[in-house]
């Protein structure tokens, strides 16, 4: 199996590379850079530079706005889009959602829906995890209860990534509390969070990310034509969103990004009279991480050469996530280590260069990357059950 990639492929990184430094504003690239990232509306902007040049669904078919183009050219493109740190806050909707409205969705949901998604005029977030249903996501118990032409849906979402700037939200509800398996009675339902009763409220987070809400619904009504998949049948499309999930928390661009912080920090700042570079010590730490990222990028390069062959992600996905997330941690961790007392500008500007300010609120908020898209203890569970077949205890 060939992981190198092709001249022509080199030369679309180029190209994609070189788009990205003329098309992106000055104040843009500064504000992906920094602490905070990109707000809801610099992303909202940046949606429309990419909409405008063709490139906001690279993995959407083509006759519905997509690229055309290859799993080899959308990895090398999301890959230049991390490395900038211009991360689209309408991924929920281009990458999980919309996807699975192609593949489970009615005519007219697909008519109705797609169009906004690809234009950036409607966004979306996600409603699977609950105060008492995370890692055992079937255990959820948020409630849909027909009333005829539309359920009457109470209950309470945690961690909706969000949700305070979103027009939609995809849930998981529970349809038949009668059901003798818990799964079974799961239906996958669209809500729009300007119906009355839903209230959603963002967390404050130790990073100052306004990334997570609680989102709650009391009451809400939501029409029938809002299911994706069947009545019961949440289930099923609930794995296959998260099969391309956990692909994409693989987090190479992030880790990469991060990795070339930790060097240029090491390079810059002093031990002793000399470069922390140069310190055997400081090598090595840098040094055994590199190597662990180099591994990893192969691995997620020999998933993508299944990918370019047709093959959906399976169970080896949870590889990818369990080891991906607990990199970037170490990673960022590595960086404040690096910049020692200068790791704590969130509460203290000016300290470094601005350039530098994101390692800190960057670490905090990498700390849920071993939770979110199932926790790491749950993808050990579907390696040792999928995978390595082991017998259950």
């Amino acid at each position: 199996m060939n992981l190198t990639f092709t001249e022509e492929e080199d030369a679309f990184r180029q190209e994609v590379r070189a788009w990205m430094q003329e098309a992106m504003p000055e104040e843009l690239r500064r504000a992906a850079q920094g602490a905070g990232g990109l707000n809801f509306e610099e992303s909202v902007e940046w949606h429309k530079l990419l909409y405008a040049k063709g490139w906001i669904a690279p993995h959407w078919p083509k006759e519905l706005g997509g690229t055309g183009w290859d799993a080899t050219r959308r990895f090398i493109f999301n890959e230049e889009l991390e490395m900038v740190g211009a991360l689209r806050i309408s991924v929920l909707g281009l990458s999980m959602v919309g996807p699975l409205i192609m593949q489970f969705g009615t005519e007219a949901q697909k008519q109705r829906f797609l169009p906004k998604i690809l234009r950036g005029e409607e966004f979306w977030c996600q409603g699977y995890s609950e105060p008492n249903a995370g890692s055992d996501l079937a255990s959820l118990r948020m409630t849909a209860e027909d009333a005829g032409d539309h359920f009457i849906v109470n209950g309470q979402k945690t961690w909706t990534s969000w949700a305070q700037n979103a027009d939609w939200i995809f849930c998981l509800v529970r349809t038949d509390p009668a059901a003798a398996k818990k799964q079974n009675g799961i239906t996958f339902l669209l809500v729009d969070l300007k119906t009355p009763g839903v209230d959603v409220k963002p967390m404050l987070t130790l990073g100052h990310a306004p990334a997570f809400c609680d989102t709650f619904f009391d009451n809400v009504k939501v029409p029938k034509e809002n299911i994706v998949g069947g009545l019961n049948q949440g289930w099923t499309v609930a794995k296959a969103l998260l099969g391309r999930e956990r692909t994409l928390l693989a987090l190479i661009g992030p880790s990469r990004h991060v990795l070339h912080k930790v060097k240029r920090i090491a390079s810059t700042k002093t031990v002793n009279g000399r470069p922390m570079l140069e310190d055997p010590r400081w090598r090595a730490k840098i040094a055994r991480l590199e190597m662990r990222f180099r591994a990893h990028l192969m691995v997620s390069y020999r998933a993508l050469s299944d990918q370019q062959k047709g093959k959906m992600p399976g169970p080896e996905a949870s590889i990818l996530k369990l080891v991906g997330t607990k990199l970037i941690q170490e990673l960022t961790e590595l960086a404040m280590e690096v910049m020692g007392e200068s790791s704590l500008t969130w509460y203290n500007e000016g300290v470094c260069a601005p350039i530098e300010e994101s390692i800190g609120p960057y670490f905090c908020y990498e700390r849920s990357a071993t939770i979110y898209g199932g926790s790491n203890e749950i993808q050990r569970n579907v390696i040792a059950k999928m995978i390595l077949q082991l017998p259950s205890r």
